[in-house]
């Protein structure tokens, strides 16, 4: 275990990713205060010792624990790490600013663009609280797993590299691994893709189209991203990494992504908006199919699947005829 730190870090969302990094930090060894919105869930959590709501089997170490109180969660704490949908990132943001001293580095883990905008998290961390050591924490990761202790490997990309470096050991335990990086641009995009071509594997698999079609969704897949990357100025090799690639498969293959399961619903003809309802939490590929398709349409960027994804969900595209339009593209170079 890491030597412990002597001045506690702050979580500040207390859904289920903000609860899984919270009881990882405090299981290895580090003071950790988890703020959410709802205080009244905060008290059941202080009470039960765990997030009865999202993380019913992971019991909350005996370093971490809640803080109602916004002010001193942030002013007690030099590192503030942020857990929160890509919706509500610039206003959490606004929220802690009051309270974030000169000196206070911020990390968060949240992925996506910003709508409206096409910012990225850390453009817009920039935007509202000014230059200061700041990073992003990636990679393929669900927050049960890492509730449990499950060997986990994860990138925390910040072009401080004290920061970085500092956070990982913050982070890291016999089961949890991370790797540190200077792409903080690779990293995020690879995290905002990923989600809308999640949201593609499930709409073929639940058309039953099976393994050689999500195999085929993935690979191009990348090849959208890493072409995206590459106009925006991020390096290629980011997108072969755990904040691409890895976060990719995971997202695109196993259930307990929200992304894909939403997918899985549309394929089978289930209604989009009832589909997203039954979910109970944010599927981060919503959102973020209407910002890349944003995105790269103003950057020039041809990014098929995430457009026909985008037109099933915002323009009522039958999924036959997205698949009709992916399947009859002219032919190109493998490499293009």
């Amino acid at each position: 275990m890491n030597a412990p730190r002597p001045e506690p870090v702050a979580v500040i969302g207390a859904g289920s990713w903000g609860t899984a990094l919270a009881i990882q930090m405090a299981r290895a060894g580090h003071a950790t205060m988890l703020w959410g919105r709802d205080r009244a869930n905060l008290e059941l959590m202080r009470a039960a010792r765990c997030n009865q709501s999202y993380l019913p089997d992971a019991p909350f170490p005996a370093a971490l624990l809640t803080e109602p109180d916004l002010r001193t969660a942030i002013l007690r704490c030099d590192d503030v790490l942020i857990a929160v949908p890509s919706h509500g990132f610039r206003s959490t943001l606004e929220l802690i600013k009051p309270f974030v001293r000169a000196a206070s580095r911020v990390a968060w883990a949240t992925k996506g663009f910003e709508s409206g905008s096409g910012l990225l998290p850390h453009q817009v961390a920039l935007e509202v609280l000014g230059a200061r050591p700041m990073a992003v924490l990636s990679g393929p990761t669900f927050a049960r797993e890492v509730g449990a202790g499950l060997p986990t490997a994860m990138a925390i990309a910040s072009p401080d590299e004290a920061f970085a470096s500092d956070f990982a050991q913050r982070l890291a335990g016999p089961n949890f691994r991370v790797y540190t990086q200077a792409d903080i641009l690779g990293v995020e995009i690879g995290g905002a893709v990923k989600n809308v071509i999640a949201i593609g594997c499930g709409i073929a698999d639940g058309m039953g189209f099976g393994a050689n079609t999500r195999v085929a969704l993935i690979t191009r897949g990348l090849a959208e991203m890493m072409r995206l990357g590459s106009k925006l100025g991020a390096d290629r090799d980011t997108f072969m990494g755990l904040a691409g690639l890895g976060d990719l498969v995971l997202t695109c293959t196993d259930d307990q992504s929200r992304n894909r399961r939403v997918g899985l619903a549309i394929g089978r003809g289930e209604n989009f908006a009832v589909a997203e309802q039954h979910i109970h939490q944010v599927v981060e590929g919503v959102p973020a199919a209407r910002a890349v398709h944003a995105v790269a349409s103003k950057a020039g960027v041809d990014m098929p699947i995430c457009t026909e994804v985008y037109r099933v969900i915002y323009e009522g595209k039958p999924v036959s005829a997205a698949v009709a339009a992916l399947m009859g593209r002219g032919k190109r170079p493998e490499a293009d």
